[in-house]
């Protein structure tokens, strides 16, 4: 059996798909349509008229990051410690390539990280750059100050370790203090709870095993394109599961893409009060309709789709799981426990999801990006490994 079939029948391959989406023919709907269309026709129907299904997500995704080469200044320099824009990147890699990195933060009061450099880059703004190297016979320069921009580059590429997380916690406090996290300001005595999935059209919501998505997907990433090129880090498959999907943090996709073919509107940096900077990111992955499977499993609605409420004023790894609740509930504003009402917010943007998912179907629809067949399937199982500490 191959990679493209399921245990079914395969009522399409990607070879027809990507026909029929040259010729602008392919039938495509976002996962939130096919919701209530496989409500009105069967998935058996639907499998037979819909070629492309889009999901979306945007939200924040710490472990992301961009190289970056900035060519030879005259004379040249190995630039050992770099800094744009007053943040701290990588320079432990070539005389001129670096890696700048999301999180790492300027000590600007306001704020200011790795994921506003990239942001600033794509909206075309100059980025100072200052970089110190030790000096050689063949790098003698010690010392450049300059300003960049993002056509001043050779190369600039987004490479994201760990993205689009498979579900995750929902999280509250049961102190009596406020705790700054990276799920948010959580107020004591359970006064909220906080969440971070697009749900119904989360990526890895419609395709729970991955039967589809593998090394070599073609994507939407940052307003531009972009491929799948490993397993996430932390990539889980060992977890427990519910109306087929997994309940807390699972499988995570490595993710590649061009920084000069972004939007601004999709690679947005932040600061989470308390904790620390990052970016938000809009990630969509097309579905190919190959089988009937597909179309079920990718009909999943928020309802159907449950998470972990956890404590996170419980400083080991182990934190208990409290409750359980579908992002129907989540969505609602409020979910109850224990007799009280906890008011919740999501940390990721569902109208942003929708925006991905619709821009990603249009790109389709109007022939301008073809679906690629996985080269690798990704890992069946794998598990997280925790790290040992001696005291």
């Amino acid at each position: 059996m191959g990679y493209s079939e399921s245990r079914d029948i395969v009522a399409k391959t990607y070879e027809e798909i990507n026909e029929k989406i040259s010729k602008g023919k392919a039938v495509v709907y976002t996962a939130e349509e096919i919701i209530d269309l496989v409500k009105e026709k069967g998935a058996e129907q639907v499998a037979e008229e819909v070629d492309v299904i889009t999901t979306g997500t945007f939200g924040a995704m710490c472990s992301s990051g961009a190289f970056l080469n900035f060519g030879h200044s005259d004379p040249p320099i190995r630039m050992a410690n770099i800094r744009l824009n007053d943040v701290e990147a990588y320079g432990g890699l070539a005389a001129v390539d670096t890696y700048i990195a999301s999180t790492s933060k300027s000590d600007d009061p306001d704020g200011y990280g790795g994921g506003h450099v990239i942001e600033d880059l794509i909206a075309g703004k100059k980025i100072h750059l200052h970089a110190w190297g030790p000096g050689t016979d063949c790098y003698v320069r010690k010392d450049i100050n300059t300003y960049i921009t993002l056509d001043d580059l050779n190369e600039a590429y987004m490479y994201n370790p760990r993205n689009v997380y498979q579900n995750y916690n929902v999280a509250t406090n049961c102190s009596d203090r406020t705790l700054y996290t990276y799920m948010g300001k959580l107020l004591p005595r359970m006064k909220n709870a906080t969440f971070s999935s697009a749900g119904q059209l989360s990526p890895l919501m419609n395709d729970p095993h991955l039967d589809t998505i593998g090394m070599g997907t073609h994507i939407f990433l940052g307003g531009g394109e972009g491929y799948v090129t490993w397993q996430g880090t932390q990539f889980n498959t060992q977890v427990a599961e519910k109306n087929g999907v997994p309940i807390s943090g699972a499988r995570t996709l490595a993710l590649i893409g061009d920084l000069k073919q972004m939007d601004k509107d999709f690679v947005r940096g932040l600061n989470v009060h308390g904790y620390g900077t990052s970016i938000a990111l809009g990630v969509g992955i097309p579905i190919p309709v190959l089988n009937v499977d597909v179309v079920k499993r990718a009909s999943i609605s928020d309802e159907d789709i449950y998470a972990n409420l956890i404590d996170y004023s419980v400083t080991s790894k182990s934190r208990p799981v409290l409750a359980q609740y579908n992002y129907a509930q989540l969505r609602s504003g409020t979910i109850e426990y224990e007799g009280r009402k906890i008011r919740t917010s999501s940390l990721s943007s569902y109208a942003g999801a929708r925006k991905v998912a619709g821009k990603l179907k249009d790109w389709i629809e109007k022939g301008e990006f073809l679906l690629t067949e996985p080269v690798k399937k990704l890992p069946e199982k794998s598990f997280v490994k925790g790290l040992a500490v001696k005291e």
